[in-house]
């Protein structure tokens, strides 16, 4: 049976991630930092729905914990299919407001975490004979976002990490895309006013703000499709382009 670990895989976009990959046969990992009464709540749902995720706390932008929890997973597992680097965090601010604690809290947790993770199991992916990491962007990070300088930049560097990172490991049948959200009905959008969100979904072409099963099954393709790598996919509604 395949295997996936998501990061922040309890809440929001990482929740719908993991459940429609233990829809497909996959033995599923859910990562969290640190609520535990959500990640069991989330564990117990899917039980209710007849599947068996395993839990795994680890903060993923530290190096230790990153590495502790990899050596528990593949204690259990032979190998890892799919790696979905999906921990986030957003900070809404003027730069002139951001502060630099505030700054690499965004990057460690957005992109750091990404690099611990997948160097983590690039040599069992190799050795194993291949495998597929995916990035969770968003479209701020090819836009960019007013206000939002720091999430913007984080996002930006993890598309241009998962272009770089997708050639250096093509040669070894390890695949690395991207997926890039646009305007998801999650918590981090619970601030917007309700003027606010309408403006937004009057910007979107296809009418509507996304729902985190929207990224979930382009996560699933680009599992599952062989010959696709490198590639940054908008889950947007046409928003941004």
């Amino acid at each position: 049976m395949k295997t996936v670990l998501v990061t922040g895989g309890t809440k929001g976009i990482g929740k719908a991630i993991a459940l429609a990959f233990l829809q497909n046969g996959y033995e599923a990992v859910l990562n969290y930092k640190s609520d535990e009464r959500s990640a069991l709540a989330t564990q117990d749902e899917f039980n209710m729905l007849g599947y068996c995720p395993v839990l795994m706390r680890a903060d993923v932008s530290d190096e230790n914990q990153v590495r502790g929890m990899f050596a528990d997973f593949f204690s259990v597992y032979d190998k890892l299919d799919v790696l979905v680097n999906n921990a986030g965090v957003s900070k809404i601010s003027i730069i002139q407001k951001t502060t630099l604690k505030e700054w690499n809290e965004v990057f460690d947790t957005n992109v750091k975490s990404a690099f611990l993770c997948s160097r983590a199991v690039c040599d069992k992916m190799i050795y194993s004979g291949g495998g597929s990491i995916i990035n969770i962007a968003s479209i701020w990070g090819e836009v960019g976002a007013s206000c939002e300088v720091a999430y913007s930049a984080s996002k930006g560097a993890l598309i241009a990490f998962t272009k770089a990172l997708a050639k250096e490991l093509a040669p070894s049948a390890v695949r690395v895309n991207c997926v890039s959200p646009g305007v998801i009905d999650t918590r981090m959008n619970a601030h917007l006013t309700g003027d606010e969100m309408e403006e937004l979904i009057n910007s979107i072409p296809i009418g509507r703000i996304g729902a985190p099963e929207d990224v979930a099954k382009a996560c699933l393709y680009l599992a599952e499709n062989s010959y696709v790598t490198g590639e940054i996919l908008s889950v947007g509604g046409g928003f941004g382009k």
